[in-house]
């Protein structure tokens, strides 16, 4: 039965998520919204079927919530590879590339996405988007030296020729945010991307930027919850 207290959108995309979960697994667990409706229904199917899962999880909320419910929760080094991960995203374009980061959690996202075999993201109808860029793009950079860090973002950019691009330092509870890794968030509000992939290579090679939150040719299926508890797939195109 359906807690009526969690959207029903991501409650069908966690749903149908947890159907492709198999015993035996080692599993990587996302962070953010939807990620936590996932791990609460995983553990649900677990305790009901007894399977044998090991889990990574994303950030320490996560790890958290997981250990909570009884799930088995290993450091990534312990585990190795992984089966699969399970995540949520910010923004999904029609290519599965995503924006992520909302949570302040990217950098260990993309780690443990790219340490495992397949990664499947679930969000609800509002996160698919023509084309990324609307949600502001999380850059995590090291604490010393923000501030040129910044500038020399707005610099690359430029020469990107996105002008006028507002960077703003993430803040919670009128401090500075700072995530698990010990770094700041720079939220950048591009409006549109025009070209992911060259931004993607334009931030990462900037001195003091940790990972940015675009994640691409990652997703290899999306599940899109909808709010009527139907679930529907998207897959990318060179893995059909």
């Amino acid at each position: 039965m359906s807690d009526p207290a969690v959207d029903p959108a991501k409650d069908a995309a966690a749903r149908a998520a947890v159907a492709l979960v198999e015993s035996g697994m080692k599993l990587g667990l996302g962070t953010g919204s939807t990620a936590k409706v996932f791990v609460d229904r995983l553990a649900e199917r677990v305790h009901a079927e007894g399977l044998d899962l090991r889990c990574a999880a994303t950030s320490k909320a996560t790890a958290e919530q997981a250990r909570g419910l009884g799930l088995v929760v290993l450091e990534l080094d312990d585990l190795g590879w992984l089966d699969l991960t399970i995540d949520g995203a910010d923004e999904v374009d029609p290519d599965l590339n995503l924006i992520k980061g909302g949570g302040a959690a990217h950098l260990r996202e993309k780690i443990v996405a790219t340490a495992s075999d397949r990664m499947v993201v679930v969000a609800d109808p509002g996160k698919v988007v023509d084309r990324l860029g609307a949600f502001k793009l999380p850059v995590e950079v090291i604490p010393f030296g923000w501030t040129t860090t910044r500038t020399r973002i707005v610099r690359a950019l430029a020469e990107l020729e996105i002008e006028d691009c507002p960077i703003i330092l993430r803040e919670r509870e009128g401090r500075p945010l700072i995530t698990d890794e010990g770094n700041l968030i720079l939220d950048l509000a591009l409006g549109q991307i025009a070209d992911a992939q060259r931004l993607a290579r334009t931030l990462s090679g900037i001195a003091g930027v940790v990972e940015h939150g675009l994640f691409l040719n990652i997703c290899s299926l999306a599940i899109i919850g909808c709010p009527d508890g139907t679930a529907t797939e998207l897959l990318r195109e060179d893995l059909e």
